[in-house]
């Protein structure tokens, strides 16, 4: 008898947001002009053996510097999931773009888990690049660096399971090391497209995000999303505010700020 996977409760926490047009978030553009903002994120995954935080976002200070509005300090804000930095053991990083690493330092016992293509990318030869180089905050790679000297950073090189029912997934394109979570919960698996999907409707019309380090990887990957999803409201894209008005919040008093992605989507 196959054992039973256990069931994570699984959170989306909104903690920033920017005003954009269509046309920042499709290579090309977009022949449809008009407002599209952006939301940023963490999710946590819970179950009563094991949490881990997926993403740890930024700092004010990198808003302010980018002209981001941050809304909350998105550490703080685990707590209200039940959520403690001071006691987390797993951190996976989908990549190291600012928006994604830049509170590492608040973890004092995590472990970090990175696919290996992401660090090399990130202190290689492309670097030199301000094309590329600009969606990374030199302090985050370099803290990296140091946690890996610490023994806290664990490597992958494709797909990896990190206990059961949690498993990462090696996509590049995006950024070269860029890995998305599949979570399994009382809905089943649930695909975190993280940076894969930025959008919905990066994914849905074959679109990819114009921060591109290899394009054909990351329509590669909206494929991938795909094949690891039961159907595609299990997919959650990483950027788009539609998942806080398609997905309900814990309580009323988190409305705008936590949603559960455990439960089905509204189709409205």
């Amino acid at each position: 008898m196959s054992e039973t996977l256990p069931e994570y409760d699984l959170f989306a926490i909104r903690y920033a947001m920017r005003n954009a047009q269509r046309r920042d978030h499709f290579i090309g553009g977009d022949p449809h002009e008009g407002p599209m903002p952006m939301d940023y994120f963490l999710w946590v995954a819970k179950s009563p053996e094991r949490t881990f935080v997926i993403d740890c976002g930024f700092t004010k200070e990198v808003a302010d510097k980018r002209k981001r509005t941050f809304l909350r300090d998105p550490i703080d804000a685990l707590k209200l999931v039940g959520v403690d930095a001071d006691d987390v053991k797993d951190v996976i990083i989908s990549h190291l773009h600012y928006d994604h690493v830049g509170n590492f330092h608040r973890f004092p016992v995590a472990q970090f888990h990175l696919q290996e293509p992401e660090m090399h990318y990130a202190t290689g030869r492309y670097m030199r690049y301000p094309r590329l180089s600009h969606s990374f905050e030199v302090e985050d790679i370099c803290g990296i660096v140091r946690l890996n000297f610490q023994q806290r950073v664990l490597f992958y090189n494709s797909s990896a399971e990190l206990a059961p029912g949690i498993s990462v997934h090696l996509a590049g394109g995006h950024s070269a090391g860029l890995q998305f979570v599949r979570v399994h919960t009382r809905r089943g698996w649930v695909v975190l497209a993280i940076d894969v999907s930025h959008f919905y409707e990066n994914m849905e019309s074959n679109r990819p995000f114009p921060t591109a380090f290899h394009v054909g990887q990351m329509l590669e990957g909206f494929d991938a999303l795909r094949a690891l999803a039961p159907s595609p409201a299990h997919i959650v894209p990483g950027h788009d505010p539609l998942v806080m008005s398609r997905y309900p919040a814990p309580s009323s008093d988190l409305e705008g700020i936590v949603v559960r992605l455990d439960v089905p989507p509204s189709t409205s």
